[in-house]
């Protein structure tokens, strides 16, 4: 409740972040939603009261700004395409791992936001909350859905994202 906005995303900052990059898959796109998110965020905390944890409050701010951001978007007509950038753009290789394990995981995790992005809009976002650790109450809180609603959509988007596998 007395949390101010820069002690609030120092915080949750990578959180906001990877719910943006759950929902776009553009790197700038990615970057316009955060801000997006960010701005949110900043004029949400005045209305929290302290009903939730401020992580649950700002998750439920950030993904209903990510459903809004991604419903203009379906509505605009684009006149060209957005490529991912390739994963690993920042030149750095762990030490620990050799290039062909850091490769490998760079691809399975390709693979899975590929998959986790194709999935309908609260599937996608019931899945992420949990990814993220939070409990079926809190993503009840913030989806706006039952506790019970919230565990047949998390098994019918895992289901989903496991079919999007290819077979290793």
């Amino acid at each position: 409740m007395g949390q101010g906005f820069e002690d609030v995303f120092t915080q949750y900052g990578a959180l906001l972040s990877r719910v943006a990059n759950s929902y776009e898959a553009n790197d700038a796109m990615q970057q316009e939603l955060l801000q997006e998110i960010a701005i949110a965020v900043w004029q949400g905390l005045s209305r929290f009261k302290g009903d939730s944890s401020i992580k649950t409050y700002i998750l439920k701010i950030a993904h209903n700004r990510a459903v809004t951001h991604v419903a203009s978007q379906v509505k605009r007509v684009d006149t060209h395409r957005y490529e991912s950038d390739t994963l690993g753009s920042d030149g750095y290789q762990s030490p620990q791992y050799s290039p062909e394990v850091v490769s490998s995981q760079q691809q399975s995790l390709a693979r899975l936001l590929q998959a986790v992005r194709a999935l309908p809009l609260q599937p996608r976002q019931v899945l992420t909350l949990s990814l993220e650790g939070l409990s079926y109450d809190e993503i009840a809180e913030v989806c706006g859905i039952s506790k019970n609603h919230v565990g047949v959509i998390l098994k019918r988007a895992k289901q989903k994202v496991l079919q999007e596998e290819p077979n290793a």
